[in-house]
């Protein structure tokens, strides 16, 4: 059957969307929104723009994930992953390039009411976000070609992410608020580890130069394991030099769904991986949603 002619439309732009990476980019706010309760500072306004604006972001940049791989041509038919809507030919390019506008521009204007809210550094993070959706895989320097995805996705995930949210109520950062937001933007990186571990032969003949194409297998599998352990660390710190109560140990329950992970990404490799994708993706929503508990309760 051709793949082109056998998904309407409306399933085309679901699948570029790819909605099981927005949990991965909505929990750091929720995390956020817990802190600043914890706090006594938390607002429904700038926490649910907050959201919005995550989620507008993660699917502006699958969808420009989704055009520029196209072009640059690391999605072929040795693709492992799933499928890219514009390399299987369900959107043209220019309905694609469209969309990515479109939910960029609806971010930019949620945005504006962030920094109306946050002010200026508010306004700064939010440009740095929208280039990074981008800068991903287009432009002039494509840093997920470059091996800056993974920190990248840190960075964004974890401490604009986290920290960004808490900011908007708050007006002001923390460094417990820090090391939460570390502790899940770790989680968050490990899901790009498997994803570029599982795909590192292709991407190497694309000239995709990942840091998981740079340091090799065992070096991004050794990374996946250090990523497991920090997060960790980092919530058992939050009990101990945090000031927070017992209850934010509560992300330990998860240990029993990151072992299994943990032996398959040393025993596994290829497809086999896309599994260990979405349990990923599953353990850093479900230590975020636990530790947001436990900082709650």
């Amino acid at each position: 059957m051709d793949t082109a002619t056998s998904v309407a439309p409306r399933q085309a732009w679901i699948m570029a969307a790819r909605p099981k990476t927005l949990p991965a980019s909505v929990a750091p706010i929720v995390v956020g929104m817990a802190l600043a309760f914890a706090d006594g500072r938390f607002q429904w306004g700038p926490a649910l723009g907050a959201f919005v604006c995550a989620m507008l972001l993660q699917i502006g940049s699958n969808f420009a994930n989704d055009y520029f791989d196209f072009f640059k041509g690391a999605d072929t038919h040795e693709r492992l992953g799933p499928t890219r809507a514009t390399a299987a030919g369900l959107l043209t390019p220019a309905a694609m390039r469209t969309g990515m506008l479109l939910v960029f521009g609806g971010a930019a204007l949620v945005g504006l009411y962030l920094i109306w809210v946050g002010g200026w550094l508010i306004f700064w993070l939010g440009v740095a976000s929208l280039l990074a959706a981008v800068a991903y895989t287009g432009g002039p320097l494509p840093f997920g070609y470059y091996g800056l995805g993974d920190l990248f996705v840190f960075l964004f995930f974890g401490l604009v992410g986290v920290g960004g949210t808490y900011y908007l109520q708050a007006h002001t950062v923390t460094l417990p608020v820090l090391v939460a937001a570390s502790a899940v933007g770790l989680l968050v990186t490990n899901i790009l580890v498997v994803n570029n571990l599982r795909d590192i032969e292709t991407d190497r003949r694309a000239n995709k130069r990942t840091f998981a194409v740079m340091i090799g297998r065992q070096g991004a599998r050794l990374e996946y394991s250090l990523w497991l352990i920090f997060a960790y660390l980092l919530v058992i710190w939050l009990w101990l030099g945090g000031g927070h109560s017992p209850w934010v140990l509560l992300p330990l329950l998860t240990i029993p769904l990151a072992l299994p992970l943990l032996r398959t990404i040393y025993r596994e490799e290829g497809r086999v991986l896309n599994g260990t994708l979405a349990g990923s993706a599953r353990l850093s929503l479900f230590f975020s949603l636990l530790l947001s508990l436990g900082l709650i309760l």
